[in-house]
């Protein structure tokens, strides 16, 4: 039985009196006293670590002796006071005009959009103002709730956005708890990773606690952490394995939760300035980005929540697209040089052709893109020094170097001609080597709109999966025949000789997404590359566009 008494010598309290039973024996001073309180007429309920702060305030007494643990266990048939302040009187958070995205609200909670960057309550490490001072300063009548928390029940990272619930009235906030606690509230977030998980779905069951000697780190602990449960599925893996985007279900409410399960497996969400990598290759993809788009926050988003009304049972199921920064890096770090391969048969043009293409360029950008030449690396390769000039006169000795320790072009071609196993010989040691300097180049300019790569040989060396865009460059037999013999001074032995070593045209023409007739003059050429750009930059627009569409629909929720 609860007995309610105004104090006569201390009017700003309010005194109430209650009565253990024999049934609570045993029992804590915090968990009776919260029961009592939520059983008393005309009385708030108050949230249990609220009841614990009333108790290590010293306004709580145990058969007239002030008690300050709530852990303390009753005998039963104690007489219990609680000496409430008034709630006019109570200290209350500061309201702070803020923005608030509300996705639901009626008379007992709210749904909050929280962005990235606000914390969610005051507490000593946040001088900044919190959600709950925006909060009280939009419904004044929160700030009664308590004094640190007013209706919040749950919490998400200063730095995660995404959707929390808050309760407008401490009936809701004590059945909003107990459904946190019980796990009976669905979650769903959203991340960004680096790496793709393997396999793309699974549960990370790992215990987490504090870490033991990163005061600001939580740690997967094998003794001492508390039970943490993650499910997550992978919905967009980057096909060359940097990153992914996933959907993570947490079954349990542990302090970085999900940062500290993607870590402990292998794949940190990207922005993670506590739990990110610290290797060069896993922070270059980031780093790689212009400096005003790089994420300056863990790529974490609560985008779904399901939970049943405090009051009228009604099931409530809410969704939030991510936020801007979040919704723009998967294309951002989708975007990628067009590699543009130029090939064709000797004499064809290509060599031009690959010229005029890096010279047009982009729309709206007057600098040419990179231009790789496959006959200019070999020329390299050659060269005194070079790995090809090391390979040929490790494997041959002196028969191909020439005086400066090069190779002798003009005798290896002889001998090539003349010698078919020692022309596939050469080629299988040196192909790999250009391959190589192919990769460096593409690298290098990794965020360029385009690039072009002449290579003579590019379908007999097997590189297709190493292009997005092949252009043959076609020329009539009879007139490319012409411009060998004019511009070269070849006899048609040697033109046969190239011919015989490399696919026919038609084959080369088959191999390719676009081809470029170079059968006129200088200026059909030129028209006919000033065409071949503006494909090129609708097919990138085109890629774009549709991995713009695929990241929408993957980012917006179907609730």
């Amino acid at each position: 039985m609860a007995e309610h008494t105004e104090s006569d010598d201390a009017p700003s309290q309010q005194i109430l009196r209650f009565q253990a039973q024999a049934r609570h024996s045993g029992d804590r001073l915090d968990a009776v006293l919260a029961s009592f309180l939520a059983d008393a007429p005309d009385q708030d309920a108050l949230s249990r670590e609220h009841v614990k702060r009333l108790i290590k305030d010293g306004r709580v007494a145990v058969d007239g002796a002030v008690l300050t643990k709530p852990s303390a266990r009753l005998l039963g048939g104690e007489t219990l006071e609680v000496h409430l302040p008034r709630a006019s009187d109570r200290e209350q958070a500061e309201p702070v005009p803020g923005a608030l995205d509300v996705r639901y609200e009626d008379e007992h909670l709210l749904v909050i959009d929280k962005p990235a960057g606000l914390t969610v309550h005051p507490a000593p490490s946040c001088s900044e103002p919190t959600l709950v001072n925006r909060l009280v300063a939009r419904w004044p009548e929160m700030a009664l709730l308590d004094r640190d928390r007013p209706g919040i029940v749950h919490r998400i990272d200063k730095d995660t956005s995404g959707l929390i619930v808050v309760a407008r009235t401490n009936a809701a906030r004590l059945k909003l708890s107990e459904a946190f606690s019980s796990r009976n509230v669905d979650k769903e977030y959203l991340a960004l990773v680096h790496g793709v998980p393997d396999p793309p779905q699974g549960e990370v069951d790992a215990p987490i606690g504090r870490h033991p000697t990163v005061k600001v780190r939580m740690a997967v602990c094998a003794k001492g952490g508390r039970h943490a449960l993650s499910e997550y599925r992978t919905l967009y893996a980057d096909p060359e394995g940097r990153w992914a985007l996933m959907a993570v279900v947490i079954h349990t409410g542990r302090t970085h939760q999900i940062r500290v399960h993607m870590d402990h497996i292998g794949h940190p969400l990207l922005g993670d300035p506590v739990y990110g990598p610290a290797d060069a290759a896993a922070t270059s993809l980031l780093n790689a980005l212009p400096e005003a788009l790089r994420p300056t926050r863990q790529m974490l988003h609560a985008w779904k929540i399901g939970f049943d009304h405090p009051i009228t049972g009604e099931r409530i199921e809410l969704a939030s697209r991510p936020h801007l920064d979040m919704r723009r890096l998967p294309l951002l770090l989708s975007r990628s040089v067009q590699r543009v391969i130029v090939t064709g048969v000797a004499g064809s043009g290509k060599t031009t052709a690959a010229r005029l293409l890096s010279e047009a360029g982009s729309p709206g950008v007057s600098d040419p893109a990179p231009l790789f030449s496959a006959d200019a690396a070999v020329a390299e390769l050659y060269a005194p020094g070079g790995d090809g000039a090391r390979y040929i006169a490790g494997r041959y000795g002196d028969r191909f170097t020439a005086p400066d320790g090069g190779v002798d072009k003009r005798a290896l071609f002889q001998a090539m001609c003349e010698e078919p196993g020692l022309r596939r010989e050469v080629e299988e040691a040196v192909h790999p080597m250009v391959g190589h300097m192919i990769a460096e180049f593409w690298c290098r300019h990794g965020r360029e709109r385009f690039g072009v790569a002449e290579i003579p040989l590019f379908h007999e060396a097997g590189w297709r999966d190493d292009a997005d865009v092949i252009v043959c460059v076609y020329c009539p037999e009879t007139t490319r025949s012409t411009r060998l013999q004019e511009t070269r001074g070849w006899s048609a032995h040697t033109v046969a000789a190239f011919d015989a070593w490399q696919l026919p045209q038609a084959a080369k023409v088959r191999g390719s997404d676009l081809v470029v007739d170079n059968g006129g003059d200088e200026e059909h050429l030129h028209k006919n590359i000033a065409n071949l750009a503006g494909v090129l930059a609708w097919l990138r627009r085109n890629r774009m566009h549709r991995l713009r569409e695929r990241f929408r629909r993957l980012m917006t929720p179907d609730t």
